[in-house]
């Protein structure tokens, strides 16, 4: 049996905090490093654990915190003017600086992190050589058109109880809570019981959402956060390395959503992942890892 894939975990300075990382695999092993960037903004790396398989066949794995959450620096006090895409983006740059991999890695964006990559990847940065943009809307104004959509496909009452808090300002009340499950339960985790990584994701925003709710909003749906009008679409264009575009029949992020990746971004193609919603990664977890070292390996064969 070929032996495991070694791991260690540590923090690099990002100018006066420190990013939380960690690696799995040999980062001199001469195949690109595939770097995690997981979703929120706000969630935590957790529930991107099991990419980590991936490290034993196709290199190392890195999965980080993104600045405010996890074993990240928190920063309670920083208002919604802080926490920009390009806090996010500088943060980045230096982890693969600090990590010693800018000149060999791939990217895998996962929801809000998929924007974030696609910002990042468009500057063309010289060490990048693929990128995955896994169940990420190109701009939140789409994402809000489609989120209207399929609240109004949820069961009578919901999306009425839902659009009175809101409305209300009580987005922080168990019964709005309890109404936004549905949702979740069709559009984000269609497994039961939600994986335990999730979970520990899930809860970690809960305990500080601090960045969550300034940049996203009480909900994955009800994004009224510093993002709202955010896109990426004119960055599309500008993507120069292969991509892989990764979404579920279910998803949040629908078809509507991600086809401005599809049809902007020069070199790409989208797996739609017929049984899962936002989390293929979980929900189809042998199907995913397949598509994820096919890719993978074609990056490191065209290098």
């Amino acid at each position: 049996m070929p032996a495991k894939p070694k791991r260690r975990k540590g923090t690099v300075p990002f100018g006066p905090y420190e990013t939380w990382y960690q690696v799995t695999g040999d980062l001199s092993s001469g195949r690109p490093a595939l770097v995690a960037v997981h979703g929120g903004p706000g969630s935590t790396h957790d529930y991107l654990r099991n990419l980590t398989e991936l490290a034993a066949d196709t290199g190392p794995v890195v999965l980080y915190d993104q600045l405010g959450n996890g074993g990240s620096t928190h920063l309670p006090d920083k208002g919604p003017e802080f926490w920009t895409p390009d806090l996010f983006a500088d943060e980045l740059a230096n982890l693969l600086t600090q990590l010693g991999i800018d000149d060999n890695y791939v990217l895998f964006g996962q929801s809000w992190g998929g924007l974030l990559v696609t910002k990042f990847a468009a500057a063309q940065p010289a060490g990048l050589r693929g990128l995955v943009i896994a169940n990420a809307p190109a701009s939140y104004p789409l994402w809000l058109e489609e989120a209207a959509r399929l609240r109004a496909e949820l069961p009578p009452g919901v999306n009425e109880t839902l659009l009175r808090h809101e409305a209300a300002g009580t987005t922080d009340t168990e019964e709005y809570h309890a109404a936004m499950r549905p949702f979740y339960e069709k559009h984000v985790c269609r497994l039961k019981p939600w994986p335990r990584d999730y979970l520990a994701s899930f809860y970690e925003v809960y305990n500080d959402p601090t960045v969550y709710y300034a940049m996203n909003g009480p909900s994955e749906f009800h994004v009224v956060g510093t993002l709202k009008d955010w896109t990426v679409t004119d960055h599309c264009p500008d993507v120069a390395v292969p991509t892989l575009i990764i979404s579920g029949r279910y998803d949040e992020a629908t078809p509507a959503t991600v086809q401005p990746f599809h049809d902007l971004i020069p070199d790409n193609r989208w797996e739609i992942f017929e049984e899962s919603s936002h989390l293929p990664h979980l929900e189809e977890p042998e199907l995913f890892q397949k598509v994820m070292k096919e890719f993978l390996d074609g990056v490191s064969a065209n290098r």
